[in-house]
């Protein structure tokens, strides 16, 4: 289950975008991190993830993005459920085809 974010997506957008404007202004993007994230009140290594997220959104860094990441877990969902369905067929399978042997006359 997915808990529930702590700050709003437009808290966050605005904290990445403030990182991004801000990095020239530090000596390392973690140390414009840890001086936005004690401004926003979040801790460092949350804004950092959302930070690399916004990357590989943009493309700037390597892995999927969220719409690709979104797509799946749904395909994940959606494969659990069909290989449930398989098995409670192949069960009832199983036990039809036991019936019809337990039917018939030897």
């Amino acid at each position: 289950m997915r808990r529930s974010s702590k700050y709003s997506p437009e808290v966050q957008e605005r904290a990445v975008r403030m990182v991004f404007e801000h990095t020239a202004e530090h000596s390392s993007q973690w140390a414009t991190i840890t001086s936005i994230a004690a401004k926003i009140g979040c801790n460092p290594e949350t804004l950092r993830s959302w930070v690399r997220q916004a990357e590989r959104d943009t493309g700037q860094r390597p892995g999927l993005t969220t719409e690709e990441r979104e797509r799946l877990k749904q395909l994940e969902r959606e494969n659990r459920e069909l290989r449930r369905a398989n098995e409670i067929l192949k069960k009832a399978s199983a036990y039809f085809a036991q019936a019809e042997l337990d039917r018939r006359p030897t």
